[in-house]
C-alpha cells in the first residue's frame, strides 16, 4: 500500500537510481495503443553527473546488467529470435514502422551523453573534450537539443563501408535519432518510435544520418496515426493518405524541419569547426527511404556481432545475442559493472581528499600556495557541485588565489 501511494504521488511510476526507470507494466486491452517500453527495461546511474566518471546502466525485467547497443531489440514486439536477433516479420504497416529508440539526450538540455560504444555494456556517458564533460554550445534561438536525441540499437554506421547513397563511410556509432514530439524525455529511456524521414549529415566527412521520428506513446502522435480515407469509384479499394510521412511535419510541425538543419549546420562552430554540410542538398527523405538505412545499419551491426567485420575499438560485449563470440553470462556482466564501482570508489576517494586539501587552502588553514593548475582542478570539482554550494566555494577559492598572486 506504501508503494502504492508514492506511486500515484510521483505519478511517473518507480526508479532504480537513474533518470529513466522502468514503468509498472499494463494490463493489455483490445484498441490500447502501443505499450511501454520501460516496462523491460531499468537504469541504474554511477558516479556523479557531469563527471566523467558518471555513467547509466541498463538492466532487463529480471534485474540483468545489459548492453543499450546490442541487448535491446531494434523492432518492437519481435518475438521470435534467431541468435538473439529479431527476425519476425511485423503483421502491418503500423508495427513494421515501430521501433525501440534510446534516449541519449533530453531535448533543451545540453551536456552531451552518449552510449559509450567502447566500454563493456556500453552505458551511457558524458563525452569528453579537453579533459572535460562536453557541453553543446546554445545556437541562437534555441536552448540545447531542440529535440530529444538518442539512438536506434542494434544499428551501426560502418566507418569501413562507403554508404551508396552519400559515397562517405559511416561514423562508427549507432543511427541518430531526433524524437519530435511533445514530451521532453530523460536519458537513458527505452521508448517506442515511428519513423517518419531521414536527413543525410556529412560531419567531417562522413556520414551520420539523422532520423526524425515521434514516440509512439506522445499526444501528438496520433496527428500521424490517422487515416483519411477518400472512396475513388474508380478504384477497386480505398484510397489510403496516411499521415506517416515526412510531409506530416511539414504540415504539423511548420519550422521545425527548418529548425533541424539550422540547428545541425551551426552546432559545432562554436567549438571552432566550420559548418556542417549535408547530401541531398539539405533535403529529408521519406519514411520508405529511412526504413532501408535501418534495414542495412542493423545488417552491419549484425556482422559485427557475428565477428565478420573488423569493428575496431567498439566493444560487442552483451547478455542476450546468443550465438555471438562476445555473449557473457549475466553474472560476467555484473562483475564487470562491479569493478568499474571499485575503481571509481578508489578514482574518488582520491578526489575528494584533493578537494579537501584545496579548501583548506582556500580557508587558510593549509600553509602551501595553490599552483594554477591545482586552482584549475578546484574550478573543475566545483562545476560538479549544485549552484549555491559551487558559488561559495568558488569565492573562497578565488580570494585566497588573489592573496597568494
Amino acid at each position: 500500500m506504501r508503494a502504492l501511494l508514492q506511486l500515484l504521488r510521483t505519478g511517473r511510476g518507480w526508479r532504480v537510481g537513474g533518470p529513466a526507470a522502468a514503468r509498472l507494466p499494463q494490463a493489455a486491452s483490445a484498441g490500447s495503443g502501443p505499450r511501454r517500453a520501460m516496462a523491460l527495461y531499468r537504469t541504474e546511474e554511477r558516479g556523479q553527473l557531469h563527471s566523467q566518471d558518471y555513467r547509466i546502466f541498463f538492466k532487463n525485467v529480471a534485474g540483468h546488467y545489459i548492453s543499450p547497443f546490442h541487448d535491446i531489440p531494434l523492432k518492437v514486439d519481435s518475438k521470435k529470435e534467431e541468435n538473439g536477433i529479431p527476425t519476425k516479420k511485423a503483421r502491418n504497416d503500423e508495427s513494421e514502422n515501430l521501433f525501440n529508440m534510446v534516449v541519449e539526450i533530453p531535448r533543451w538540455t545540453n551536456a552531451k551523453m552518449e552510449i559509450a560504444t567502447q566500454e563493456p555494456l556500453n552505458p551511457i556517458k558524458q563525452d569528453v573534450k579537453d579533459g572535460k564533460p562536453r557541453f553543446t554550445a546554445n545556437i541562437f534561438p534555441y536552448k540545447g537539443y531542440i529535440w530529444n536525441y538518442g539512438a536506434l540499437p542494434q544499428t551501426w554506421e560502418d566507418p569501413h563501408q562507403k554508404d551508396k547513397s552519400t559515397n562517405c563511410c559511416g561514423d562508427n556509432d549507432p543511427i541518430d535519432v531526433c524524437e519530435i514530439g511533445s514530451k521532453v524525455l530523460s536519458p537513458g529511456e527505452v521508448i517506442h518510435v515511428k519513423i517518419l524521414g531521414i536527413l543525410a549529415l556529412i560531419d567531417e566527412g562522413e556520414t551520420d544520418w539523422k532520423l526524425i521520428a515521434i514516440n509512439a506513446n506522445d499526444p501528438e502522435a496520433s496527428k500521424f496515426h490517422e487515416m483519411d480515407l477518400n472512396w475513388d469509384s474508380s478504384a477497386s479499394a480505398p484510397l489510403v493518405a496516411g499521415l506517416t510521412d515526412i510531409d506530416d511535419v511539414r504540415k504539423f510541425k511548420p519550422g521545425y524541419l527548418e529548425a533541424t538543419i539550422n540547428w545541425l549546420t551551426y552546432y559545432k562552430v562554436p567549438e571552432g569547426k566550420p559548418e556542417n554540410k549535408f547530401a541531398f542538398n539539405g533535403e529529408f527523405k521519406n519514411k520508405a527511404f529511412a526504413l532501408e538505412i535501418i534495414k542495412s545499419t542493423h545488417e552491419c551491426w549484425k556482422a559485427m556481432l557475428m565477428k565478420k567485420c573488423d569493428r575496431g575499438a567498439i566493444n560487442c560485449t552483451n547478455v542476450q545475442v546468443c550465438g555471438s563470440p562476445f555473449h557473457c553470462t549475466p553474472e560476467k556482466a555484473r562483475s564487470l559493472v562491479e569493478s568499474l564501482q571499485s575503481q571509481e570508489t578508489i578514482h574518488g576517494g582520491h578526489e575528494k581528499r584533493q578537494e579537501k586539501r584545496l579548501l583548506q587552502a582556500a580557508s587558510g588553514r593549509w600553509n602551501g600556495d595553490l599552483s594554477g593548475r591545482e586552482r584549475l582542478r578546484a574550478e573543475r570539482s566545483m562545476a560538479q557541485k549544485d549552484h549555491a554550494h559551487q558559488k561559495q566555494i568558488f569565492w573562497r577559492i578565488k580570494k585566497y588565489s588573489d592573496q597568494v598572486n
